[in-house]
Order: C-alpha cells, then sequence, then structure tokens
C-alpha cells in the first residue's frame, strides 16, 4: 500500500519487480520481472490511496522479489517468499507504541534493529501483528471536542453529547496523519517525550505482515467500559474512525468496498455494537504446512462479550470446512489479541469494584484526590479496563473456556497442533493446556484403531500424543516499556496449575530459569523485558535444518519398525520417536554461558511441570526474544525456545464437564 500526498493527476506510481531464487546456491534457478497491477482505493484530504497486486509463483526453492518505485530502488525495497513445500518462517509481536506517560528516551535502540539483524541470518516471510500496532490514545490530546467531552461531569450529558462535523474532522485527521506519523516516519509524541523508530516502516518495507487490532489501536480500553459509555456518540464515533483507517493502513482496504465479501482470507462476523462494521477476522494458509486464525476480538467486543457466539460458529464452520483431517497442514496459529492463558486477578477486579471504594472512585472523580485513579470515560478505576480485557475477567469466563474447549475438541479430530499468539500484557511468558492423566485409556481415544489402552501413551514422555496440549506464547511488548518487577512478582505468586477439566491442566511454561544476561532469577514464569517472537519449522531452522536432514534416513527405518508393531505415526519423522532430540524449554545463549550441551535443565528429571518437547522436522521452534540491555544500540536479543510438536495422529476427547459451560 502506498499514500501519496498531492498525486499528479491522480497516477499511481509504478512497483515494478525482479523475482528469482534467494541464494546464490540454486544452480537451476530462473529469474524474471513484471509490473504489480494497482488500485486506487481511497482519497482524503489530498491523499491518494493505491493498493498493489501481488501474485506469485511458488517454485521448488525460496525467492527473493526485489522491488522498485517509480524506477527507484532501495536496499531494503525487497522480501522473500517460501518453496512450494515449505512453511513461511513467522514474526509475532504486539504493542508497538508507546503509551502517553512513557519517557521514550529509557530506550536507546528499538528492537526493529534485532529483527531486521535476525531477517538477514533466517528469512522472516510474514510478521503478525497481534494488536496495538500503532498507539492512538494521542487522541486525547490532539482533539479539543473529545477534551471537552472527557470533562462533562453530568453523566446523562455526557452519554447524550452530539457529534457535528467538526468532531468528525477533528477525529478524521488525527488518525490519518498519527498513522502517516508512525507507519510512514516512526515518529510519535507523547506527554514526556518524543522518538523516531524509523526502523519499524524500514522493516515494513521488507516483510509483508498480517495484522488483527487492539485497545490501542482505537484508544484506551475501547470496548471493555460500561455499555452506556461505549453507546455515547462521541465514544462510538472514536471506533468508527479509528476502525476506518486500521482497514486502510493495515489491511489496505477501503471498509465501504465490497472486496472483503469475496475475499477467502476474511471470515465476516455480525456487526459490532458499537463500530457499525462486521467483525473482520482473518484465516489463511501461510505455506504448505501452516494455517492462521487471527480472530478479531475488538469490533463486536463489549463489558460482557468478547465475540457474538453466531461469529465462533461462522469461524469453526469455515476452519471445519478448509482443513481435513490428518492433511498438509500441522500446525494451527491463533491470534487473540490478549492472552487467555494467564493467570486469574479476579481478586483485583472485586476489590476495584466493591462498594468499599466507591468513595474512593467519585473523590478522584471531582478531583479531590488523584484524579488519575480513575479513567476520564467513566470514571471507574483506571486499570479496571486492562482487567475487563482480559479473557479470565469474570464477566469473560464462560466465553474463554467455551472456546478453549472448541480449539482444543477441533484441533484433537482434526489432528493438528493449535498454538495461540497474543500481546497486550507488556511482559513474555508461555501458557499451556495439556493433558492431566498421562496414560488414561478413556481421556481421550487415538481414532481409527481399537487398541486403545496400548496406544495412548504417556504423555510425559510423548507430548507428540497429547491432543491437549496448546501453547498460548504471549509475546509483549515490541516498542512499549515493560511493567516494573513488582507487577512480575505477583504474576508469578498468583500463577499456580489451574485444572481446566477433569483431564486439563492449566500452567505457565517454567521457561526463564535464566535471565538474559546468564544470572539465575527466582521468577521462572515471567520475564517482564521488552520482547518479540519467532516461530519456524524446525526444517527450515537454520539452527536445526541440518540435524534434522541427519536423522531422516534414521526415522525412516525406525518408522517401517514402529509399523510393524502397529505404532501409530503420521509420518516417518515421528516413528523414531525415542531416538529424536527432546529438550526442555529454556534461554538460549552464546557458548559463554552455555551447560553440558547448551542444556541448562540437563540435572532436571522431566514431571508435570518440566517437559521435554521432540524436535521432528515438522516441530515448530518457537523463540521468545528478549531485549538484552535498553541502552544498548545494537539491540541484541537473549532467546528462550520451546519446541512444539505437531500432534501425531487424531483423537476424540473424553466427555467431561468444562466449567462455566457444562456445569
Amino acid at each position: 500500500m502506498l499514500a501519496i500526498k498531492d498525486c499528479p493527476e491522480g497516477k499511481p506510481p509504478s512497483i515494478t519487480y525482479k523475482i528469482g531464487p534467494a541464494l546464490e546456491t540454486v544452480s537451476n534457478g530462473e529469474f524474471s520481472t513484471g509490473e504489480f497491477p494497482v488500485t486506487k482505493y481511497y482519497e482524503e484530504d489530498g491523499y491518494s490511496f493505491f493498493r498493489y497486486t501481488i501474485e506469485l509463483q511458488l517454485v521448488e526453492y525460496e525467492q527473493k522479489v526485489q522491488y522498485h518505485i517509480n524506477k527507484h530502488f532501495k536496499k531494503s525495497f525487497q522480501f522473500f517468499i517460501p518453496s512450494v513445500d515449505e512453511s513461511m518462517n513467522v514474526i509475532s509481536y504486539s504493542c508497538n507504541g508507546f503509551t502517553l506517560a512513557c519517557d521514550a528516551s529509557d530506550f536507546k535502540s528499538s528492537l526493529w534493529y534485532d529483527v531486521l539483524a535476525k531477517h538477514s541470518q533466517q528469512h522472516y516471510h510474514v510478521m503478525l501483528g497481534g494488536g496495538d500496532q500503532i498507539y492512538s490514545d494521542a487522541i486525547k490530546l490532539h482533539s479539543k471536542k473529545l477534551q471537552e467531552w472527557t470533562q462533562i461531569n453530568n453523566p446523562l450529558k455526557k452519554r447524550n453529547a452530539p457529534i457535528d462535523d467538526e468532531v468528525l474532522a477533528e477525529f478524521k485527521n488525527f488518525y490519518l496523519n498519527h498513522y502517516m506519523n508512525w507507519f510512514g516516519k516512526g515518529f510519535w509524541k507523547g506527554t514526556a517525550s518524543q522518538v523516531v523508530e524509523a526502523l519499524f516502516p524500514l522493516t515494513m518495507s521488507q516483510i509483508p505482515m498480517v495484522n488483527i487490532y487492539d485497545d490501542h489501536d482505537i484508544i484506551d480500553g475501547f470496548g471493555s467500559y460500561h455499555d452506556s459509555t461505549m453507546q455515547a456518540p462521541i465514544f462510538s464515533t472514536v471506533g468508527n474512525v479509528a476502525y476506518k483507517y486500521y482497514m486502510l493502513f493495515q489491511h489496505h482496504m477501503n471498509p465501504e468496498e465490497k472486496l472483503h465479501t469475496s475475499d477467502p482470507s476474511w471470515v465476516l462476523g455480525k456487526e459490532g455494537p458499537f463500530i457499525k462494521q462486521k467483525n473482520h477476522s482473518v484465516f489463511m494458509r501461510l505455506g504448505k504446512e501452516v494455517s492462521l486464525l487471527g480472530l478479531d476480538c475488538r469490533t463486536e467486543r463489549k463489558l460482557k462479550q468478547i465475540c457474538d457466539p453466531q461469529t465462533y460458529k461462522i469461524i469453526f464452520n469455515r476452519m471445519n470446512e478448509t482443513l481435513k483431517a490428518n492433511g498438509d497442514v500441522k500446525h494451527l496459529y491463533v491470534m487473540l489479541g490478549v492472552p487467555i492463558f494467564y493467570p486469574r486477578l479476579v481478586w483485583l477486579e472485586w476489590l476495584l469494584t466493591s462498594t468499599a471504594m466507591a468513595p474512593l472512585r467519585k473523590l478522584a472523580t471531582k478531583g479531590v484526590i488523584n484524579k488519575g485513579l480513575v479513567n476520564e470515560f467513566d470514571g471507574d478505576v483506571e486499570v479496571l479496563d486492562d482487567l475487563n480485557d482480559h479473557w479470565c475477567s469474570k464477566h469473560h469466563k464462560r466465553e474463554r473456556n467455551k472456546l478453549i474447549k472448541d480449539l482444543m475438541e477441533f484441533g484433537a479430530k482434526k489432528g493438528i497442533r493449535i498454538t495461540i499468539l497474543s500481546g497486550d500484557v507488556h511482559l513474555c511468558c508461555i501458557g499451556r493446556m495439556k493433558s492431566k492423566y498421562h496414560h488414561h485409556p478413556n481421556a481421550h481415544i487415538l481414532q481409527g484403531t481399537k487398541e486403545i489402552e496400548k496406544l495412548n501413551k504417556d504423555l510425559t514422555a510423548h507430548p507428540e500424543n497429547d491432543p491437549r496440549l496448546i501453547f498460548n506464547v504471549i509475546s509483549s511488548a515490541i516498542v512499549n516499556a515493560p511493567p516494573p518487577d513488582a507487577m512480575a512478582t505477583l504474576l508469578n505468586k498468583r500463577s499456580g496449575i489451574h485444572h481446566f477439566n477433569q483431564d486439563t491442566d492449566e500452567d505457565i511454561v517454567p521457561i526463564f530459569v535464566k535471565d538474559v544476561d546468564g544470572s539465575s532469577r527466582a521468577n521462572h514464569q515471567f520475564l517482564n523485558k521488552r520482547n518479540w517472537s519467532d516461530l519456524v519449522l524446525a526444517k527450515q531452522s537454520v539452527k536445526y535444518k541440518s540435524l534434522i536432514a541427519g536423522t531422516v534416513e534414521e526415522a525412516a527405518e525406525a518408522a517401517e519398525a514402529a509399523e510393524a508393531e502397529a505404532e501409530p505415526t503420521a509420518n516417518g519423522t515421528h516413528a523414531g520417536s525415542s531416538s529424536v532430540l527432546r529438550k526442555f524449554p529454556q534461554p538460549v545463549f552464546d557458548n559463554e554461558h552455555d551447560t553440558k550441551e547448551g542444556d541448562f535443565l540437563h540435572n532436571q528429571q522431566p514431571n508435570d511441570r518440566f517437559i521435554k518437547y521432540p524436535l521432528f522436522e515438522d516441530s515448530v521452534v518457537t523463540s521468545l526474544r528478549v531485549e538484552k540491555d535498553p541502552g544498548d544500540l545494537g539491540s541484541k536479543s537473549t532467546a528462550y525456545e520451546v519446541i512444539i510438536p505437531p500432534l501425531v495422529g487424531s483423537y476424540k476427547l473424553g466427555r467431561v464437564a468444562v466449567k462455566h459451560v457444562d456445569v
């Protein structure tokens, strides 16, 4: 997408391209050239918006595409596409901006520098924005009309304050220019500082993106205030205008176009209660073995709902129609802006909404005590919108558990490993669901066989056979400041083993056994430093692909032996699972920090919390890449790695009740 100011005679820039092998070692590669077709899809305030249709043929090797804009070329004007037999190497990130009061000068460099450094070693084909790709809270500073509205103390007058052309113009002007500044230059200005994150637009020029959105793409907390506040004409207009520019800049589409009704990458739900547009979730293939569902959790959101029940039915119908059981797709990534496997903070939610807090809320609203205690929109305690946003909020428990149950049953039936990608919380961790009973013939039945007792393996030793194993990779924030140590400590204390149902446990993976500098740390579950993550199939990983290639023949021999013993295998690489490399989730350092064979947990015996995950060729190597030093201009990171195995076989889960859903 290009947005051009005062485009001469409305003529779009031409984008020509050259495509060929990504590596010089490819001997049979071919080069070709062409020009991308262009469509003008929007115009406003002298800006013309152009969308270029990119349709390229996948071949047997990875390709590099270099492009020229009006015959002008820069080194960053290039991107890579995988081979026809590969899946995309993925970046997952969130919270790409600063909150208004943040002091950006605390950070000397940008983690986008680290992304580009890793991209030069292992090409990334797509980056997935999990929400808050832009922080739009500054509308509170730039719109005088919104400021006047927030200062109205009479609730009835506030809810009925009308919208006029002047208000609408203010809102449009803000979002248009805010996107142009951030996506075009990386410029942001808050109340305490300003910054230019120029490496962000530089990265966008060479790695394609697929996004969902969250509250800061609109305004802090949008969707999680009282419905009466959300319905106020001025506040709902903020949401509708922000949505328009989200679609223009992050999806390269005018929401008034009819294009989205025929685009197979959209799954359209119901119209939102406050944003008067249909729910737009994304569903697409990311190469041969990976699919992506990006769930739109903001358009239909209100205080007691994240998505409409009908929207979930539409999404699961589409996935059931598209994804075959035990087919090419081995992994389904599900993007949810807010973590779904995360510590419960219901006690804090209860405290902040209790009658004991009412006098303090009233005094804060009147400015008698710290006015920052309450938000300016509905007078509730400032952090309450964040708690209401969470899947574990009292308002969303049933919806959360129903979605988890449906995803778990879908993955088990299809033989597809589901991994959830989330952000929002400004720290990193990895949530996990897994089977509670590790050798239980009735908990899950391997489909297509009657030898139930024999084939339900010990899932501590063989997590690839666990149909309930789902990771929630929580990566946040790539730009925003992390919370204080006290918050990470609180989360650690509140995080135990939760029983999702009789057969399923939920926990946080104890992956942070060392800090980013190699020192020991007490909190193994949460790390409050800036971060981003990547997900790469093991057979495509720079680190592991040579090891994988060396074991294929050995695995094939094991497959023949396993077949003779009637062992279930999805393919040859899984049969010799006893001899394959298995690793605990843990940090990966340079040699100076390594212990025995780089394994910090070599003395740890596997148990319910510490599980070794196998490195098959279609396992996903997932790394949380955590900033070492915010004062380092080199912006280096430490990797915390978990190997996510495919699901071997397809299963029918036992019928057990799920709290809030079945009882």
